[in-house]
């Protein structure tokens, strides 16, 4: 799964990264420790141009009658997604890009305590997961949610964590957008091997109130 993310990335530069419209309510500022319902930056396609805009990390399925109507859906995984109720239609037609810098899994040791690592590109580049996204709107409040789609780990991942995060490589961009036509399930695979590295990091992460750039230096 994917339950932690780190954004770094300065808008303009995800403005030129995606050829995307910014939206004027973005999240301000670097956020290490990314934790389900913020809210985070998503490219989605609309109206022939795509957009920057900012999503509750949430999904909420139309049919709950509140944000904790049910269980907090910060994933999907690729293998069900397409028959899930609550991600099918989603998954036809609301697909969208979540920028980060890096992400978050856990192990545990021999007394059960809760490890982190920090996982990034390899080579330094921005992470892209696919996500897909669910206008919510229920007595005037209006929540515009998302979901990571997450997949088997690879080889390399498969050493801290079984599921990662479905990654996304530039080319592929538009294909799960909906630009370049139909297809996109083919995009839910693990990532290559050796695209990714990871570092044990401070128990201090295991906070959601934890801040700071220190959360993702090695130990």
């Amino acid at each position: 799964m994917c339950g932690r993310f780190v954004h770094t990335l300065p808008k303009e530069a995800m403005v030129q990264l995606f050829d995307a419209v910014p939206a004027n309510d973005l999240p301000e500022g670097d956020n290490y420790n990314v934790c389900p319902t913020n809210q985070v930056h998503a490219v989605l396609q609309t109206e022939g141009q795509r957009r920057l805009t900012a999503m509750r990390w949430g999904f909420l399925p139309h049919w709950y009658k509140a944000p904790n109507d049910g269980p907090l859906l910060i994933n999907a995984r690729a293998e069900t997604v397409a028959e899930k109720p609550a991600f099918r239609a989603a998954v036809r037609e609301r697909r969208c890009l979540i920028p980060a810098t890096g992400f978050y899994e856990w192990t545990k040791d021999e007394e059960g305590n809760r490890l982190p690592w920090y996982i990034h590109a390899t080579a330094g580049a921005p992470l892209v997961f696919a996500g897909i996204w669910q206008d919510w709107e229920r007595d005037g409040d209006a929540l515009r949610t998302c979901a990571i789609v997450t997949t088997a780990a690879n080889k390399t991942m498969s050493e801290i964590h079984h599921r990662m995060p479905v990654i996304l490589a530039p080319e592929d961009w538009p294909l799960w957008l909906g630009e370049a036509g139909h297809g996109a399930a083919t995009l839910m695979t693990a990532g290559p091997e050796g695209s990714l590295t990871f570092h044990r990091v401070d128990r201090a992460v295991n906070s959601n109130r934890a801040r700071g750039p220190e959360l993702i230096e090695p130990i």
